[in-house]
């Protein structure tokens, strides 16, 4: 019953307003026809689009528009100017990544809208739809009314059709997205933290992302009732979340849908939303491993400030050169290399100089002693959430890195959610979120001063991955994430947190993780919940161009059989595949090595043991290949002293062939499968 209708019936008094008429969906579908999303304008002018797989709904009509901190919110009275439809199918070359060749096939449609008010704004809604999903943004002209935008919100909604399970972490928390997953009932998560990854009642997977974050607010999602949702971006300084002038669009927001958790994970939606390479040649750019002065400063025995422990002192880090060149890793991570480091530099990383080394850190002999071994040191620029401060210093301390043959700076940006500190060049401070649009802003003005030096960046407390590694190839990994340091910590990553990374984390792009402690232990000997296997496989589990070998040297001889795996690991892949999973539980993936014909396949569980089979058919027919096996041990046992148990053996295996191995509690395996002559 209409509203008026209703209020007549009940003897209540009625404005009358000019009513609007339903518009008929607009629709378009996938290149395979198996998604399609909708656009709909109902009798009070507001847009809402649907999204449906196979025939079956997965996003409910669901809402979009914006509110406005000085304007009045765009949301009713809406009509559709007209649409437009077009396809797209190209093939690209990852110049690194996990696989070498991606296509990009999607159809199009681009919705545009207009208000029937007097303000008369108008933008479009494009939906780029994938036969894995889709990605959708909004898009503004330049126009008289809208010459500058202050956005309080984002009023899109995500309304699931279905209960489900929810794979997420919360949001606008102080320790930024460094925390584990909670595992819920899809209706019982409050402010989600994206990427969240959802299996739903009829098994279908999705999950919910951004891709291409530029000049604007990083996206987090907010329950309203039910299993619907709405964005929440993250906040800044000011009234506004985002301000934006002249025309602009927002980023993407994605679903990838998949049949199950595999599926996830091999879609390529998140890089194909994202610009071609704007950097041109990126050669000079070798993906590979690299050792760090960085695990026992983790574990407090060494200290990053200036004393008797400080370190990265010249002594030590030429013995890690030295390390590094006996076992073939072309680089090694010093931290506390600068002036800076000493007293409360938490937050506060004001006398952070990065390009003045301390007294007992030779910087200039360390280069040369690294270049007859052929070895590089990567610096580290931790910043203490002082980001102006570092922007101040941004050509001299990307001069020095490349004076003194850094290929790859890691920087940080160690402060509480909330706290990151901006100085205006008017002198006034103010504080803004790791992810809000200030900082979204600096991490890529990081990127492009340190491109033009030749430097790739591994961000630390960086803004979420959205793809943008395809359209700047030198930003080659991140953290945001609970990764290896807190095992050396009180309150230890369980056993499931890599099986439940993969599916939800991994989804952004390339991790740090920092694999690789064969010791496994923590401070004061604290035991890691892990198998020495477990931590072989991380090497293939958890991908990244740049992996760290994170354990000390002293530890690393004490395993090497294990050690062997480490140093034949590469760090570039020509093809990947995920074999099995479910997210929480475990995961196996096999990735072809670039410029070659072997493979590798990592599988890591949780705290239960379970036996893994798979085909080896991703193998080249009518070749012989010998597999070394790094399993746990029989006995293998996270809870126990044997969780340092580990089996190597081989066998020679073809494509017609299967393995089945056993899981430890907290273990996994690695294999490494290489062609007969």
């Amino acid at each position: 019953m209409k509203a008026t209708k209703l209020a007549a019936a009940l003897g209540l008094a009625t404005i009358a307003t000019p009513a609007l008429a339903e518009t008929a969906p607009v629709t378009a579908t996938s290149p395979d026809g198996s998604v399609r999303v909708a656009l709909t304008i109902d009798g009070d002018g507001r847009a809402a689009y649907s999204v449906s797989r196979s025939g079956k709904v997965i996003i409910a009509p669901s809402k979009l528009g914006f509110l406005l901190t000085d304007t009045p919110k765009i949301d009713r009275r809406l009509a559709i100017s007209g649409q437009e439809v077009r396809d797209f199918d190209q093939t690209w070359t990852q110049p690194w990544g996990e696989w070498e060749h991606i296509r990009n096939n999607y159809r199009e449609l681009k919705v545009h809208l207009k208000e029937t008010t007097a303000l008369a704004r108008i933008f479009s809604v494009t939906f780029r739809i994938y036969d894995d999903g889709v990605g959708f943004r909004y898009e503004f002209p330049g126009q008289p009314n809208m010459a500058s935008t202050n956005i309080a919100d984002e009023l899109t909604e995500f309304a699931f059709a279905q209960e489900g399970t929810a794979w997420w972490k919360p949001a606008f928390l102080w320790n930024r997205e460094e925390y584990l997953y909670n595992k819920t009932p899809l209706s019982a998560v409050s402010t989600a933290a994206t990427p969240t990854t959802i299996k739903l009642a009829d098994g279908t997977h999705v999950a919910l992302h951004e891709a291409a974050l530029v000049d604007y607010s990083g996206m987090a999602v907010t329950r309203t009732e039910g299993t619907a949702f709405r964005a929440n971006l993250t906040p800044g300084a000011g009234e506004a979340k985002v301000r934006k002038s002249g025309a602009w669009n927002t980023p993407w927001r994605t679903l990838i849908i998949a049949d199950d958790a595999a599926g996830i994970y091999q879609s390529h939606l998140m890089l194909n939303l994202n610009e071609p390479n704007k950097l041109g040649d990126i050669s000079w750019f070798k993906p590979g491993k690299f050792a760090g002065v960085w695990w026992n400063m983790i574990k407090g025995e060494w200290s990053w400030a200036r004393g008797p422990r400080h370190g990265a002192t010249s002594e030590n880090v030429k013995r890690y050169i030295d390390f590094a060149a006996a076992n073939g890793i072309p680089h090694v991570l010093v931290e506390g290399w600068n002036v800076g480091w000493d007293g409360d530099w938490f937050g506060n990383g004001h006398d952070m100089d990065f390009a003045q080394p301390t007294e007992d850190f030779d910087a200039d002999m360390l280069v040369a002693y690294g270049k007859k071994k052929g070895v590089r040191l990567i610096g580290h620029h931790e910043t203490g959430g002082a980001a102006t401060h570092y922007e101040n210093q941004f050509d001299k301390a990307f001069r020095f890195a490349a004076d003194h043959h850094y290929m790859v700076v890691k920087t940080g940006y160690v402060t509480d959610a909330g706290q990151m500190e901006r100085e205006d060049p008017d002198g006034r401070k103010y504080r803004e979120w790791h992810e809000g649009q200030w900082m979204v802003n600096h991490q890529l003005r990081v990127v492009e001063t340190a491109a033009k030096y030749r430097i790739a960046i591994d961000s630390h407390e960086p803004v979420k991955g959205t793809g943008l590694h395809r359209t700047y190839p030198n930003w080659v990994a991140r953290e945001g994430m609970r990764g290896m340091e807190y095992n050396a910590w009180g309150g230890k990553n369980p056993p499931e947190h890599e099986a439940n990374v993969v599916f939800t984390r991994m989804l952004e792009g390339p991790m740090d993780f920092t694999p690789g402690i064969l010791s496994l232990e923590g401070e004061r000997g604290s035991a890691i919940l892990s198998t020495i296997a477990k931590q072989l496989a991380l090497y293939v589990v958890l991908y990244s161009p740049v992996q760290m070998v994170a354990d000390t040297p002293e530890n690393y001889a004490k395993y090497p059989g294990p050690m062997k795996f480490i140093r034949d690991v590469p760090t570039d892949w020509q093809e990947t595949r995920v074999l099995n999973g479910e997210i929480g539980d475990y995961v196996t993936i096999a990735r072809k090595e670039r410029g070659g014909e072997g493979w590798y396949v990592g599988a890591v569980g949780d705290e239960e043991a379970r036996t893994v089979s798979f085909k080896l058919d991703f193998l080249s027919p009518g070749k012989r290949y010998k597999a070394e096996i790094y399993r746990d041990g029989d006995d293998a046992d996270y809870r126990t002293e044997k969780r340092h148990a580990i089996t190597i053996e081989g066998k020679t295996m073809t494509s017609s062939d299967s393995l089945t191995l056993r899981i430890a509690p907290g273990g996994g395996f690695a294999v490494r499968l290489v062609p007969l002559s």
